[in-house]
């Protein structure tokens, strides 16, 4: 398309805008430079001079309700969006005033009021959120696109792959706009990429357009991108724009190189391009506008509150569905005059199933997604095809960390959705977008939107697996802030907390014990809790996160068991009731929040604490309840704490070399005779 042409097709007005948020943006960085050499600006600051062509011809190519999703090198994109940049600057400068309130600074910007939806740090990782949110996009039929940005180098991360398959394959409404500056911090991009050309020649294996465009050139920047925005809104699926720009500066701002990598005379010949300059000359060449009228924008430099951000993250403790108030920890999730209600029994997986049916038809928002999904390989999602349609029921390719992140681009805009991983062990391929999108995003974004977004994971061992899927990872997600982890033990508590989860407006991580799937679960004593088999028979029936149960009472020997621990210590109980021991069996439910009185107070009743947790021993969870019970009540403890775990080994195929590795009742009953119970201490 000729220079004409274009012009042609642009409003006078949006011409100057162009202009004015470019001048806009430089300006923003140029002050931010030289907060940088006062040392007033703290941390990493990538600056995007040279490139506001690109930024602002495709921002403006958006409607205002659209989204975008960027890298580090992104102050200007909310700007190009129409952010105020007060807040993007306070932000800089890590004060409450700034739009994420201090807690993501100058890589991680975010500003949900113009529709951006976050930075990442991580190159790449910012892709699949996008995804994400284009998904909520196209199921809620509100005709928004998402614009992606990211850099040449990301184009070889598997997050960038896994993400264009997924958009095509779902014809998606979102444009990938690769902001090829040419180099992936001082290494270039012909010497680490196949293809030498075009990078946009990557879009014919993902069946989509591939554009490339002067990113110098907003006007062309402007109208291609233009194009590709329509096309995805008007359900013509996915589009790979390629800007072909440069970063005048280094790759952070005053980041000391010790190499030369660039030549100068390159550097020369793209200043002569800058794109403020050009567009400046067209303008005046069009006669649309004055030189007062190009100077008129200027930052406001205005005081900001020097109010100190918090930087501390908290567990958000659920209010209860039923009372709307903080629960407080009990002993038990049912109280004495709710055991006449109607029961049924169900097995633990048939509650799962039940739980996702009852809040899929409860609320619409809720949309199911994982890998075999539809062909109900595991029994988890029977009839839901049928019954919710290919809409809210979908199948992913086998690409963790598209599927993963895309669950936080969804819940970041208006959808509830569960995400089966199908194995726990799968998780680590998506350990990235776990731990930088899933667990951050809403502490890193100041809380500017909610993330209601429910990742279920199967723990299968004991079943000749071996070490790739015989995993029990819930220990290192606790170690990731900003996540709360459930594992329940019996099918009223999956059923329960599979619900809450839901409705909660944090990711919750539930690791479903495989080895509890097929059973009904153990029968406990007559008054001491619900038969472990037995649903209650409502809609409504929910279990709090942070709420432990005792599973039996006692009175010489606390056991906390996790997860499929759980029958093996209420098994263990029954024996050692036999020679007079009275145990308290405790079961947390959800090891993040953790319910720290029920805990604490079983302990200081019984003096005593045996940990039985599936997970291998060291930095498990049975070792940081071992270490806070040393904390809190050591004064009441009456013989050393006992941890029941599997040993710090690889798992192995065989049977017979795996049989032994996982708690049992006969570990259980060993540890708690070697502390000495007065009724035990006379049976050994």
């Amino acid at each position: 398309m000729s220079e004409a042409d274009r012009l042609a097709g642009v409003a006078p007005e949006t011409l100057i805008e162009m202009q004015r948020r470019m001048w806009l943006i430089r300006k923003f960085e140029e002050a931010a430079a030289r907060l940088v050499d006062s040392g007033e600006l703290e941390g990493e600051v990538h600056l995007s001079i040279g490139q506001e062509g690109e930024i602002v011809g495709s921002c403006l190519a958006l409607r205002a309700d659209d989204y975008m999703t960027g890298n580090h090198r992104s102050h200007g994109h909310p700007i190009g969006k129409g952010a105020d940049p007060a807040g993007l600057m306070a932000e800089l400068m890590g004060k409450a005033t700034g739009v994420c309130k201090g807690k993501g600074g100058s890589m991680h910007l975010a500003d949900f009021s113009v529709g951006s939806l976050g930075e990442s740090g991580i190159v790449a990782s910012a892709i699949p959120v996008a995804v994400g949110a284009a998904m909520s996009a196209q199921i809620q039929g509100n005709g928004k696109v998402v614009l992606s940005f990211f850099g040449d180098g990301a184009v070889n991360e598997g997050a960038f792959h896994e993400s264009m398959n997924l958009a095509s394959v779902w014809r998606l409404p979102i444009v990938f706009l690769c902001e090829n500056n040419h180099y992936a911090m001082t290494v270039a991009a012909s010497d680490v990429t196949a293809v030498k050309q075009d990078l946009a020649e990557r879009a014919a294996g993902y069946d989509m357009a591939g554009i490339v465009v002067d990113g110098q050139d907003v006007v062309a920047v402007f109208c291609e991108v233009s194009d590709a925005v329509e096309r995805a809104r008007s359900g013509g699926g996915p589009s790979f724009v390629e800007a072909k720009t440069y970063r005048f500066d280094e790759h952070a701002y005053r980041l000391p190189v010790g190499i030369t990598y660039r030549d100068p005379a390159e550097v020369q010949r793209w200043r002569q391009r800058d794109p403020i300059h050009l567009h400046h000359r067209r303008l005046l060449a069009a006669g649309l506008a004055e030189e007062t009228e190009l100077r008129r924008s200027r930052l406001r430099q205005e005081q900001q509150s020097t109010t100190p951000s918090r930087s501390r993250w908290r567990v958000r403790y659920p209010t209860c569905p039923r009372c709307s108030k903080t629960c407080t920890p009990t002993r038990s999730r049912f109280a004495e005059a709710d055991r006449s209600r109607p029961m049924r029994h169900l097995t633990y997986l048939q509650a799962i199933c039940e739980a996702q049916r009852e809040e899929m038809v409860r609320d619409e928002r809720v949309i199911l997604l994982g890998e075999d999904i539809r062909s109900n390989l595991f029994g988890t999602a029977g009839g839901f095809l049928e019954q919710f349609g290919p809409e809210r029921v979908r199948n992913v390719p086998m690409s963790e960390a598209a599927f993963v992140g895309a669950g936080v681009g969804a819940a970041m805009t208006g959808l509830r959705p569960i995400v089966d991983m199908l194995l726990s062990s799968f998780m680590y391929v998506a350990m990235d977008q776990f731990v930088s999108q899933v667990a951050k995003s809403r502490y890193m974004f100041g809380g500017q939107a909610d993330l209601p977004v429910v990742y279920r994971a199967a723990m299968f061992y004991g079943n000749g697996e071996a070490a790739h899927h015989s995993d029990r990872p819930y220990p290192t997600f606790m170690t990731v802030p900003g996540l709360k982890i459930a594992v329940p033990s019996t099918p009223a508590d999956a059923k329960g907390l599979i619900k809450t989860a839901v409705r909660d407006d944090d990711p919750v991580i539930v690791f479903e014990d495989g080895s509890l799937w097929p059973t009904k679960g153990p029968i406990a004593e007559e008054g001491e809790a619900l038969p472990s088999g037995e649903v209650p028979d409502e809609r409504d029936f929910l279990v709090p996160l942070g709420v432990a149960d005792v599973k039996r009472a006692g009175t010489d020997v606390t056991v906390v068991a996790i997860a499929g621990s759980v029958p093996h210590a209420l098994s263990a109980a029954e024996t050692l009731a036999t020679e007079g021991v009275s145990v308290e069996v405790v079961d947390p439910r959800t090891l993040v929040p953790m319910d720290w009185d029920t805990i604490l107070g079983s302990v200081t009743k019984s003096g005593r604490l045996v940990i039985a947790d599936p997970a291998h021993r060291t930095c498990s969870a049975a070792s940081e309840i071992a270490a806070t019970v040393a904390d809190e009540a050591f004064s009441s403890l009456r013989a050393p704490i006992k941890r029941v775990t599997t040993p710090d080994v690889n798992i192995p195929f065989s049977g017979a070399l795996e049989g032994g590795l996982y708690p049992t009742a006969e570990k259980i009953i060993a540890a708690v005779r070697s502390l000495n119970t007065p009724a035990g201490s006379r049976s050994r």
